[in-house]
């Protein structure tokens, strides 16, 4: 069964640190902000040439060819964070008003802007069943979920797009979440008409600041989305910097194992302290609990910042910078 959503109320998200400061009268510099699901030891960015903030951006300047390394495919598209591809696609993509699936706990900014284009946007659990598949002109999933940590296998996705593709339908994949699991992602099958991959550097490298993510797509739908962006969407010092991410092979395998690692400690450290978490990925621990919203209030006011979820009561946390993990068991040990 699939519950059809009608509007949605303001989108609130992690990383509000400052409303947070003034909300508990604690100095901004006395937080530990464990709300977003960023790598907190993200890629260590390069002294960045003078010459680049004189110069308008360029498109042969590499970072294209790092990105199709990177994702192995040759079909890519830069763009100002995901969130840009997020608000654009729903009016690339379609015409006409049609029917939008996707999970009911997901990245809520998808809904908002399907809907806000007047598409019938229908919610799921799990899985979209049969009837909804068969009556869905674009499957919408994180991959995996944000905020949940739910995988779905690569067969059963691309199961999903044939059917889609067939009948003109459309599979979109957020995998923002996805580079420290990249046997589950999609991103070599992105040529394939009726499916688009968006990509984020905001997390897994922890360059949320330089506002910069990757469609991939087929040509025609990447055209189509490039001209609606307009040109210039990237500044030259952050496709400098993401160039070098993008290449640093030895950084990234580093990386993706020590992620992995501060996953287990932290759901080690949670479930500790009689938290037990539900869902995660290797940047986030996805949290129910009834009594969600009191234990968010009481590591806010020790200064642990983590999202709270009221719609959902459930928390999620991310992890902690290396400084961190002693701040956060002492607020946790106070529960």
């Amino acid at each position: 069964m699939s519950t059809l959503v009608t509007h949605q109320s303001l989108i609130k998200h992690g990383g509000n640190l400052n409303q947070a400061a003034a909300q508990y009268g604690i100095p901004l510099e006395n937080w530990l902000d464990l709300s977003t699901g960023i790598n907190p030891n993200g890629y260590p960015v390069p002294t960045i040439p003078a010459a680049l903030w004189q110069r308008l951006p360029e498109a042969d300047d590499g970072l294209n060819e790092a990105a199709q390394a990177y994702y192995g495919t040759v079909q890519v598209l830069a763009t100002a964070g995901s969130q840009a591809a997020i608000q654009a696609l729903p009016t690339v993509l379609l015409n006409k008003k049609s029917t939008v699936a996707m999970p009911r706990m997901m990245y809520a900014e998808h809904a908002k802007n399907w809907l806000a284009q007047v598409h019938a946007v229908h919610y799921f659990d799990d899985e979209p069943d049969a009837e909804l598949l068969e009556n869905t002109t674009v499957l919408l999933v994180c991959n995996p979920n944000n905020p949940t940590g739910q995988l779905f296998k690569p067969e059963k996705l691309l199961k999903w797009h044939t059917q889609l593709a067939q009948k003109g339908g459309w599979l979109i994949v957020d995998e923002a979440f996805i580079d420290c699991t990249p046997e589950y992602s999609l991103a070599k099958f992105s040529p394939l008409p009726h499916l688009i991959i968006l990509r984020s550097l905001g997390k897994f490298f922890g360059l949320a600041g330089a506002r910069l993510g990757f469609v991939l797509a087929e040509k025609p739908v990447l055209d189509n989305l490039e001209n609606k962006l307009g040109p210039w969407p990237i500044a030259s010092p952050a496709r400098f910097i993401a160039t070098h991410a993008l290449q640093n092979t030895a950084w990234q395998v580093a990386t993706r194992l020590s992620l992995n690692q501060q996953s287990m400690r932290l759901n080690a450290l949670l479930r500790q302290y009689g938290l037990t978490p539900q869902g995660s990925t290797s940047l986030f621990q996805w949290l129910p609990q009834t009594n969600a919203q009191a234990i968010h209030a009481h590591l806010a006011r020790q200064g642990v910042w983590i999202r709270f979820f009221a719609d959902w009561h459930a928390l999620r946390f991310g992890l902690p910078p290396v400084y961190g993990w002693a701040d956060l068991e002492a607020a946790l040990a106070k529960l």
